[in-house]
């Protein structure tokens, strides 16, 4: 109600026409498309457990949030008396964070109850937190990548069930003394991102597996884990390693974090530059092997960064749409006037087909074991979506913020968060071009990644016209008929994420499946947000993405 008449002369603090405070959010409850995936790609026997994270991440996590990116990590390289400590001091928050997400098992689920359904539970439960809190996504999202390729080497048993255990350990101590342990990752050097082959550090053998490994690691993320994945040039080749930060036999591994980055967002994780000074490694797999060792982590964390990316888009798309119901301007709520239900309904298209995509990819995952096809689908559509999803993630909570107006550019609506954090995920384990020239890659080398995909979109056929007419192109590529040429990749992959999106949502019954298909696939969309046909139910469309 505005009381301005009755405040006293000169009273200037009335507050009116403002939404009220967008916590508690039960996110789970919130998310139609969320659910409806989680069900139909097998996760459903995990349901109280979502139901549980969801209510969690819309209220306490968010709460927690603020101070562990607002406190940003430092970098303790010395003690008082002169001492090397190499230490990363965070706010409590942090701690509290991680502490819930790993007991809920946003980090571990996967490996600790391994059941047909919890990869897709474990994705959910990613993606819950992520939309509350990006920065921990990184060593939680590391510590469950880490787990298949610590299956090779037996000696290392331990570790993969520390990781993979329900409990956080945030002490800076030996592994031996921790019930629950944490994992980073180090490939990138100063000569070379992508490039990890161009490598140069040096492990030499020291016996028994073991290797001392000197070298400078230019990007070395959540350096405060327990041990990192590493790769190293052995006199066999590339080869990976597992690096602790606690040397097996009793005092700190030669690992010295040398600065901290400076980074665009993700402020609550630390990312580091370190050099190893002899430092004391386990190889994993063997000599020569270190990229088709770590392979299978960079595919799980690749379906993290579209997870990160599917979570952003959707906290974006929920801020954009408590805003605009509650603001007023030119006599009714910005929610109702015609042009914002454009936007809002175009925000709404676009995050549940990002949901759906990233959602299948995770089952996929899930049923690679014993499902060849599976299998296939799952290595090359990680790629299409790790592109597409994530090269949207920026343009979308950049359109949420202007649905917010000025609200948008202050940190209060948790937007420039979501802003700064929204090209890492295009960025991290392969931008781009890297993800074009996979999907190119295994077109050429495994037939059966182009026949999962083209049995895939042959599932919706018929179901609407728009799909139907893009199939067809795509099919003579995915068949092996058209050769691909290096340049048009990005065209390409685009056209097919568009495709393979379109008829996710056909095949699940979504009620907004012929809305996408007619502004994505059928010409009826703009280069922007917010210009779709007049034909569609904005008002519908932007009801299911967030119900009032």
């Amino acid at each position: 109600m505005d009381t301005s008449a009755e405040l006293p002369p000169f009273a200037t603090h009335a507050v009116a026409n403002q939404p009220p405070p967008f916590a508690p959010r039960d996110l789970w409850a919130d998310d139609a498309a969320l659910r409806e995936a989680v069900e139909r790609e097998g996760g459903g026997a995990f349901t109280a457990r979502l139901q549980r994270y969801g209510a969690f991440a819309g209220d306490g996590l968010l709460a927690l949030s603020v101070d562990a990116h607002r406190d940003k990590p430092r970098l303790r390289s010395h003690d008082a008396f002169g001492h090397r400590i190499d230490t990363v001091e965070f706010h409590p928050n942090y701690h509290a964070i991680m502490g819930a997400a790993i007991e809920h098992g946003v980090a571990g689920l996967s490996w600790h109850e391994p059941a047909p359904g919890a990869h897709v539970a474990r994705a959910a439960l990613s993606y819950l937190h992520h939309q509350s809190e990006p920065g921990t996504s990184c060593p939680l999202t590391m510590t469950h990548a880490s787990a298949p390729v610590l299956r090779h080497a037996p000696a290392l048993g331990e570790w993969m069930r520390k990781a993979a255990a329900p409990h956080y350990d945030g002490r800076d101590v030996a592994a031996a003394d921790k019930p629950g342990l944490t994992l980073g990752m180090g490939m990138t050097e100063k000569q070379g991102g992508s490039d990890v082959r161009a490598n140069q550090t040096v492990a030499t053998a020291i016996g028994n597996d073991e290797y001392e490994l000197v070298g400078h690691k230019w990007f070395f993320s959540a350096p405060m884990s327990d041990g990192f994945l590493v790769l190293g040039q052995a006199p066999a080749g590339l080869t990976c390693f597992l690096l602790p930060r606690w040397h097996p036999h009793g005092g700190k591994n030669a690992l010295r974090l040398m600065r901290l980055k400076d980074k665009l967002g993700d402020w609550s994780n630390a990312s580091s530059e370190v050099e190893f000074q002899n430092a004391w490694a386990q190889r994993v797999g063997e000599e020569g092997r270190g990229v088709a060792t770590i392979i299978e982590m960079v595919m799980l964390t690749r379906l993290d960064c579209m997870l990160g990316s599917a979570g952003e888009m959707r906290m974006a798309l929920s801020q954009a749409l408590h805003h605009t119901r509650h603001r007023r301007a030119f006599g009714k709520p910005l929610a109702e006037h015609a042009l914002m239900r454009n936007v809002l309904a175009d925000l709404a298209l676009e995050s549940e087909a990002a949901t759906a995509l990233t959602i299948r990819v995770a089952g996929a995952i899930d049923r690679a074991p014993r499902d060849p096809r599976e299998a296939a689908l799952a290595r090359i559509a990680t790629a299409i979506g790790k592109y597409w999803i994530c090269k949207r993630a920026p343009a979308f909570v950049n359109e949420a913020q202007e649905c917010l107006g000025g609200a948008g550019y202050v940190e209060e609506s948790l937007l420039p968060r979501l802003y700064r954090q929204a090209p890492l995920n295009s960025i991290w384990e392969g931008s781009g071009n890297i993800q074009c020239l996979d999907v190119l890659r295994a077109l050429a080398r495994e037939p059966e990644a182009g026949q999962a995909l083209l049995a895939e979109l042959d599932a919706a056929r018929g179901r609407d016209d728009w799909l139907d007419a893009r199939i067809d192109p795509l099919a003579d590529a995915l068949s092996g008929r058209t050769p691909l040429p290096e340049a048009q990749m990005r065209s390409w992959v685009e056209r097919l994420a568009l495709a393979l999106q379109g008829a996710l949502l056909l095949r699940a019954g979504s009620p907004v499946a012929a809305a996408f298909c007619r502004s994505r696939l059928g010409g009826g969309h703009g280069l922007g947000f917010g210009t779709l046909p007049d034909e569609l139910d904005f008002v519908a469309i932007a009801q299911r993405g967030v119900p009032a």
